[in-house]
Order: structure tokens, then C-alpha cells, then sequence
């Protein structure tokens, strides 16, 4: 049962190697092994896992569709990162590497190194901030707006194709309800130091 739940999770095959429900009968796989959980553990309410476990292998689809779309244009997903974090500032695209790291969720360390990699690709350019002689701005190149925007439009374009199956109302209601989910995690995570939320 264990392997069940975590194949739930993680988009693989049910414990006897059977392979995903196809959703010609409107059922999947997760409802299959919340049906198996239900009858095994009856004493549980395993409603959660309705929901869940379908965001969590949503999730793994949409990884591999970031990937594939920033992978198509020569980046890497936190590459991507930096670079839509720079380009949604509009002109002169520019921001602090403490901004940045505000953005991204990363440590100084870290940061620092990615910065460092960005200017070596000519994606991104340091320069001294004028309005603060000690301080740095980062800078996206035309090289490096180009390339984000290319990288952008690729992955709109696949996020659309996972949500084909929902009408435009839907995907509204369902943005909505995903809002309300998230938002007291956001504002956890705001709340926290920076070192704490760090994902180096």
C-alpha cells in the first residue's frame, strides 16, 4: 500500500505494475488508490489525498514541461528563475542581488554563484548602483531578455496544453481556489528569514 500512495504522488504505477488509469471512464489512478486506501483503512479519512496527491503529479507534469521549454533555449530552471526575475521589473531590468534573492529564495552564497555564471554567459551585467556607491545592481542584458522571452512565451505555450482539458471558467475557479490554499503558506514563508527559506 505504501508503494501505491507514493506512486499517487509521484506520477509512477500502482503497486502490481499496472499502468496509469487513461481517464476514458473520468477515473485515474489516484482514485484507485484512494478506493484501495479507503478499504484498507477505513478508520481514516483519506480525503486529502483527492486533492493532494492530483497537485503533487500535476506538479511532476509541470517540472518536466518547464524543463523541457527552458532546456529548448539553453537554460536551466533556476537560470530561468533569475532572468524572469530581472525581465518582470520592466525597464532598465534591474535589481539588487538582495532583491534577487528575495525573488528566488536562495542563499547570498548561492546567489553570488549564480550571478557570477549569468555575467559569464552575457545574460546578466553587474554595475555599481548610482544611487548607492557601495551598492550592485544586476542587470539583464538584451542577450539575456531575449533569451527569457523566447523561454517564456515556450512555456506559456505548454502550460496551456496541461490545461486543455479545463474550460476558461474552470481554470478561473480553479486559480481561485488554488489562491485561497496558497496563501497562508506565502505569507509563512514571508515571514521567515531568508537563511531559513533558502533552497541553495
Amino acid at each position: 500500500m505504501a508503494r501505491e500512495v507514493a506512486a499517487a504522488h509521484d506520477g509512477g504505477t500502482t503497486a502490481n505494475g499496472d499502468n496509469e488509469v487513461d481517464g476514458a471512464d473520468g477515473r485515474d489512478e489516484v482514485d484507485d488508490i484512494v478506493g484501495r486506501w479507503h478499504s484498507e483503512r477505513p478508520d481514516l479519512d483519506v480525503s486529502p489525498l483527492q486533492v493532494l496527491s492530483r497537485v503533487s503529479r500535476l506538479a511532476r507534469h509541470l517540472d518536466r514541461a518547464r524543463r523541457a521549454a527552458f532546456t529548448a533555449h539553453g537554460l536551466e530552471t533556476w537560470e530561468f528563475d533569475v532572468l524572469s526575475a530581472l525581465r518582470r521589473q520592466g525597464p532598465p531590468y534591474q535589481l539588487s542581488p538582495g532583491a534577487l534573492l528575495h525573488a528566488t529564495l536562495v542563499t547570498s552564497g548561492t546567489m553570488t554563484n549564480r550571478i557570477d555564471r549569468l555575467a559569464a554567459a552575457g545574460l546578466v551585467s553587474r554595475h555599481r548602483d548610482q544611487q548607492d556607491k557601495r551598492g550592485v545592481l544586476v542587470e539583464l542584458t538584451r542577450r539575456g531578455r531575449d533569451t527569457v522571452d523566447a523561454a517564456f512565451a515556450d512555456l506559456l505555450e505548454r502550460e496551456r496544453g496541461l490545461l486543455a482539458g479545463l474550460a476558461a471558467n474552470q481554470q478561473a475557479e480553479l486559480a481561485s481556489l488554488l489562491r485561497v490554499l496558497l496563501v497562508p503558506f506565502d505569507a509563512a514563508a514571508s515571514a521567515e528569514p531568508a537563511q531559513a527559506r533558502g533552497r541553495g
